[in-house]
């Protein structure tokens, strides 16, 4: 962990932000909160609003000059103009987890440069853990047992454990991308946790081949770039950011070169 980069103190004053908000996604969960359909037919809760909105307050203190990209925001119509550096913001990401009350839902908050993010900040508040990380600074987690660094793992020789969404996926497509590796264990997560799970070497690969938006991978796909993995398009191109419609195309997001993948024999 480098605690002299520009980036540091910017990724420490951004914590207590993602935590306030995580109070609040508490709060709700809480309670026998009600659930509501936007136009995309995705599910939205009091939670989801309240949250962003602290953190919208908080991100206007800490970079008054830098525009903001949040999920609630955008399905409202409020699209700001960006430029070269903006935030990208999922208040809840993981509402599908969160109305399950399996507590795998996480608030999430990335600055993004130039395509690409730079910093990131994953708070997954049920289960009292937060991941983050920024270029050139390293990644670490905050838990019951304090802060503690965190890298990704070259995969054991009994091959992959593969990380795959709890709530989206196409068992198809994922046996067809992951054809002729070596698999050890499929896992499921919920939300930006599966990038977080990569970046702590606690997993190796998470292919996406479904719809996602910008604001729901940016902070873990952060995370993950400190930690020393990377997220790519299937044809191998860095996934990058600020793209029309803030859609994202398939990935997978990986915590090794696959020169040292483990292959099926």
């Amino acid at each position: 962990m480098s605690d002299n980069h520009p980036l540091s103190d910017l990724l420490e004053r951004l914590l207590p932000i993602a935590r306030e908000a995580g109070e609040v996604v508490m709060s709700v969960y809480a309670t026998d909160f009600s659930v509501r359909g936007k136009d995309d037919a995705s599910p939205v809760t009091e939670a989801d609003e309240r949250a962003e909105a602290v953190i919208l307050a908080g991100l206007a203190a800490l970079t008054p000059d830098v525009p903001v990209v949040a999920e609630e925001a955008v399905a409202a119509g409020r699209v700001p103009a960006i430029g070269k550096r903006f935030w990208l913001v999922d208040p809840l990401d993981g509402t599908k987890e969160f109305i399950k009350r399996n507590g795998e839902f996480t608030v999430n908050i990335a600055l993004v440069e130039d395509g690409r993010p730079l910093l990131g900040v994953v708070l997954a508040p049920a289960l009292d853990r937060l991941y983050a990380g920024a270029v050139g600074v390293g990644a670490f987690v905050e838990d019951a047992n304090g802060r503690h660094a965190i890298r990704c793992r070259v995969p054991p020789a009994e091959g992959l454990t593969v990380v795959a969404s709890r709530s989206h996926g196409d068992a198809a497509a994922l046996d067809a991308f992951l054809a002729g590796r070596k698999v050890a264990k499929q896992a499921n997560a919920g939300s930006s946790l599966k990038l977080c799970l990569i970046a702590a070497g606690e997993a190796d690969l998470y292919p996406r081949l479904g719809r996602t938006m910008e604001w729901d991978i940016a902070a873990g796909h952060a995370v993950l770039a400190a930690a020393g993995g990377r997220v790519a398009e299937l044809d191998g191109r860095p996934l990058a950011y600020a793209k029309p419609g803030f859609e994202t195309p398939h990935f997978a997001a990986w915590g090794f070169d696959e020169g040292v993948t483990p292959h099926a024999q």
